[in-house]
């Protein structure tokens, strides 16, 4: 089966482009957007609507596959790629990607997948955007051509061995934590809630107290609403560092703190992802990796997940193979192509390290499709519901694909 033909459209995506520098710098909220001038090149506001190309192949018997080109809410920020904007970038793929595509057969996505991952236009790779959609797309077309779902094409071309069955879905609240939390429960969201803790002042609390209630409150709301006893969710909340800023970096004391979340959660499990962000990658796995050691010699039964500074897979080995957290987030689009993320996910599992398919609000729902296909081919520990901020629509997507992909290969294997 070969390629014919490429086509590209521009998008949205689920959520906004926001300019980070601009925000840090004191840019303030008015309603939904902000008020202030954008700093960071190619932001025309300080918050803008998000953009996406879908790349469609064209495939010798009429059958159409796709992927779509998406970045991160923070483009340009912290080493990111630039913004991505399909006006920019719909000329590149035509005229620099589409050639090279046009006329190859579909009988390896592990090999044109590294192909176009690793390609250069003037001696620089692709936009992280364009490897993560044209690689998507590919990993389509081969499960097309060869008649099955993609998570069967990962799981075959990278000898995974394992079962593709549901694995859980981990589901964000955004600020509206308490409303969106009601709603995780209702739909039985495994790992809950995210919960966007990124203030110490307004969201944390001085000494933690504020996330401390908020926990509380979470552990009672679960018993109060859930319909069965056979309903536990594992609360998983992202502080954004502020663990860290709040107790000055000290070790013991944010082990102190833990231990304290590890009792207002119960009888639930906790997971905290980011507790420190100390701005600089091999000190931030020294920290966590210290942090993660203290736990475990105190028994505190509180997993922690590592984020800030832990973006590509080169950045997953290095966190990894030093036990810097318990678990670690898989970060798409920053890695590239997709298949990055099947060799993350599997070299976490090498290494003992919890790994979850995670992402950005700002994606699409073919990207969600994707990562969800490669999160059960890969036995992801939890797949990110995306896109979006918020429960609705990223849980729907992802949910929706998971059991559509295990009922199809299911009939298969009867």
């Amino acid at each position: 089966m070969k390629i014919i033909d490429v086509v590209c459209s521009s998008g949205r995506t689920g959520f906004y482009f926001d300019d980070q520098r601009a925000i840090k710098n004191g840019a303030a909220h008015d309603g939904f957007t902000y008020v202030g001038e954008p700093v960071t090149e190619g932001f025309k506001a300080v918050r803008q609507a998000g953009e996406s190309i879908s790349v469609m192949f064209i495939l010798e018997d009429g059958q159409v596959a796709h992927g779509d080109c998406a970045a991160v809410q923070y483009s340009g920020a912290g080493g990111r790629d630039p913004l991505f904007l399909a006006e920019d970038f719909i000329p590149v793929i035509e005229k620099e990607i589409a050639p090279k595509l046009i006329g190859r057969e579909l009988t390896s996505f592990k090999a044109l997948a590294e192909e176009f991952d690793k390609m250069e236009i003037n001696g620089k790779r692709l936009h992280t955007a364009i490897r993560y959609g044209i690689t998507q797309a590919i990993l389509d077309a081969v499960a097309k051509a060869r008649k099955i779902t993609m998570a069967e094409v990962v799981k075959d071309e990278y000898n995974t061995g394992v079962e593709i069955k549901r694995i859980p879905i981990f589901t964000q609240s955004g600020d509206d934590r308490y409303n969106n939390s009601d709603k995780m429960i209702i739909k039985g969201a495994e790992v809950m809630p995210h919960a966007l803790i990124n203030n110490v002042k307004e969201k944390l609390g001085e000494r933690g107290e504020k996330l401390l209630e908020y926990v509380k409150w979470l552990s009672n709301r679960v018993l109060q609403l859930r319909r069965s006893e056979n309903y536990n969710p594992v609360f998983h909340i992202d502080v954004y560092g502020t663990i860290g800023v709040a107790f000055n970096y000290d070790i013991n004391a944010m082990a102190d703190y833990l231990k304290e979340l590890e009792e207002a959660a119960k009888p639930f499990h906790l997971r905290i992802e980011g507790p420190m962000d100390v701005d600089h990658r091999e000190r931030q796995m020294e920290a966590l990796r210290d942090l993660t050691l203290e736990l475990e010699k105190r028994d505190i039964n509180v997993e922690l997940v590592a984020d800030e500074w832990c973006n590509t897979y080169e950045d997953v080995v290095f966190f990894a193979d030093n036990k810097s957290g318990h678990m670690l987030q898989i970060k798409t689009p920053d890695l590239g192509g997709v298949n990055n993320i099947i060799e993350a996910i599997l070299y976490c599992k090498k290494k003992g390290v919890g790994a979850y398919c995670g992402g950005t609000c700002n994606e699409t729902n073919r990207s969600a499709e994707v990562c969800t296909n490669i999160a059960l081919a890969c036995g992801a520990d939890q797949c990110l519901a995306k896109p979006g901020m918020g429960v609705d629509e990223g849980y729907m997507i992802v949910n929706n694909e998971m059991n559509r992909v295990i009922a199809l290969v299911n009939r298969r294997n009867k």
